[in-house]
């Protein structure tokens, strides 16, 4: 485990009581896992972390942060071109570590600086590997640092992937096995608010936190100057890049960005919480909208076949297609507590019962990974 959380996960297994574990092989053996990826408080890499443990399995972790140069300009060339003594470096520990830990599995999560020569000594050790990738290297916006990971596709064993356009494009480049996972909360950070929280407790009327992608930034001013919605923003500073000085003033809440604890209850203290699609990641559904909704906050979401498959319009969650559908309905849900209130308290239901968290989804892939197991073995001879 990371730092202080090793304690969490013990005691945030309960937090997680309700939920039922989806490594369904029972009798099966817990798998030893080499867990590469960037390892920090704020991100969902060490949540998939915590689900594999609460799973039953073994982790043995790679933070790859710490291969990161300290010199901030040589941090972001590296970056760029997946390349240079901290790539080698990090690749050189990953097969002594393989090595001297002899894992089942090396899962690496968003993990850019893998090499190919890497990925075929493990192989040859037996050893299956697996690429969990919330983001996509095919999509239109031009995110840097794809070159390595590019070049890696064919030598995964296994691909875990967000959207269905995905599958066609890992295989087109060579892909042995690609699987769709959706996105996912965590039942140790997103959970309901206390009992009795209500209107009185909320000081975010229309909110949202997160980044600007897209022109979520026009959206939301025009929410607030065209048609007078009181909104509230959170999230990095790059928010002042993409709103006025007058709609910075207005909307941008200056706390930063919100992770854990702070995020949680930012979505309990918001009446209505938006959730916008990505779409320069060609994104099919929003992860917020899962978190929102394990959060019991009432969910406006972009309407997307993925949300619409997901979740009950108007009873766990209403949607809007265009900007003056939003308007809509803020104006229908806002003055109206207890229709948010029942639905939002719907929303949390069927995210929970339908396993939209990370021991549902990340055992589903775990379930992948011990039918190719046998395989890689047999190959490694």
């Amino acid at each position: 485990m990371i730092g202080e959380d090793s304690s969490r996960v013990t005691a945030t297994a309960g937090a997680a009581n309700s939920i039922t574990h989806s490594d369904t092989s029972v009798n099966a053996r817990p798998l030893k896992i080499l867990y590469a990826a960037g390892l920090s408080q704020n991100d969902s890499s060490l949540y998939r972390l915590w689900a594999l443990e609460r799973l039953g399995h073994k982790i043995v972790p790679l933070n790859a942060y710490e291969y990161m140069p300290r010199n901030a300009l040589l941090g972001k060339v590296t970056m760029r071109l997946a390349a240079g003594l901290s790539v080698n470096r990090l690749n050189g520990d990953l097969i002594r570590i393989a090595e001297r830990e002899k894992p089942d599995v090396v899962w690496t999560d968003k993990l850019l600086f893998m090499q190919p020569k890497t990925l075929e000594k493990l192989r040859a050790m037996g050893i299956v590997t697996v690429s969990y990738m919330i983001d996509n290297p095919f999509g239109t916006r031009s995110d840097p640092g794809w070159r390595l990971y590019m070049k890696d596709i064919p030598f995964y064993d296994l691909h875990v992937v967000q959207r269905d356009a995905n599958i066609a494009d890992y295989k087109a480049r060579g892909a042995r096995d690609v699987i769709k996972i959706q996105t996912a909360y965590e039942p140790a950070i997103h959970f309901p608010p206390p009992a009795g929280w209500t209107d009185a407790n909320r000081d975010r009327e229309v909110s949202f936190i997160g980044t600007p992608y897209d022109q979520r930034g026009e959206f939301l001013t025009r929410l607030w100057k065209e048609f007078g919605f009181p909104v509230t923003v959170s999230g990095g500073l790059v928010w002042k890049q993409h709103l006025s000085e007058e709609a910075s003033a207005a909307m941008y809440r200056g706390d930063g960005e919100l992770f854990r604890d702070a995020y949680r209850e930012g979505i309990w203290k918001s009446k209505i919480n938006l959730s916008f699609l990505t779409h320069s990641n060609k994104d099919e559904f929003a992860h917020k909208s899962f978190e929102i909704a394990a959060c019991e906050g009432f969910l406006l979401a972009e309407r997307s076949d993925g949300h619409a498959q997901r979740f009950g319009e108007d009873e766990e969650a209403v949607f809007f297609s265009t900007i003056e559908e939003c308007v809509e309905k803020i104006r229908r849900y806002l003055p109206d507590e207890a229709a948010r209130s029942r639905i939002a308290a719907a929303g949390r239901i069927r995210a929970e019962r339908s396993g939209y968290h990370n021991d549902r989804q990340v055992g589903l892939i775990v379930q992948r990974v011990r039918a190719i197991i046998p395989v890689v073995k047999t190959a490694a001879g």
